[in-house]
């Protein structure tokens, strides 16, 4: 199976609950396409410098990471950032990985989300067992 790729939807989660609370128009919720690599050696999403700042996310707190390297390094944690992929969508924190790293989602958006790797099409999917809403074990 080689790499996989999703085109989803990154949004600022702080602008989605002030536009709800008509506090700015719609059209000011910043949003941004990305194609993102599928890691499932990942656990949370991971967003570079230049997606942070587009999306003027604020940051939460200061954690640090191990990289595919074995490179250990200090990133921003940001949130809260929604994730839109299909008919499914999940709230959650970002790393922010440094420079124009390429950005990744992991295994905690994917099982919220309820999607999956199909590895015939090698590419990601909506779980076909639930294909209207995400359901989630517990």
């Amino acid at each position: 199976m080689g790499l996989v790729y999703a085109d989803v939807e990154l949004i600022n989660g702080i602008d989605i609950a002030l536009a709800k609370r008509h506090m700015i128009g719609e059209e000011e919720v910043k949003r941004i396409h990305v194609d993102i690599l599928v890691d499932t050696g990942s656990y949370m999403l991971a967003i570079n410098e230049n997606i942070k700042e587009q999306l003027q996310l604020p940051v939460v707190e200061m954690r640090k990471a191990q990289t595919a390297t074995g490179q250990i390094v200090e990133c921003e944690v940001v949130a809260p950032v929604e994730l839109k992929f299909k008919n499914r969508r999940t709230s959650c924190n970002a790393i922010v990985l440094p420079g124009d790293a390429e950005p990744l989602l992991g295994t905690i958006p994917l099982e919220d989300m309820d999607v999956l790797i199909h590895p015939l099409r090698n590419e990601l999917i909506v779980n076909p067992e639930h294909p209207y809403f995400a359901q989630m074990k517990m």
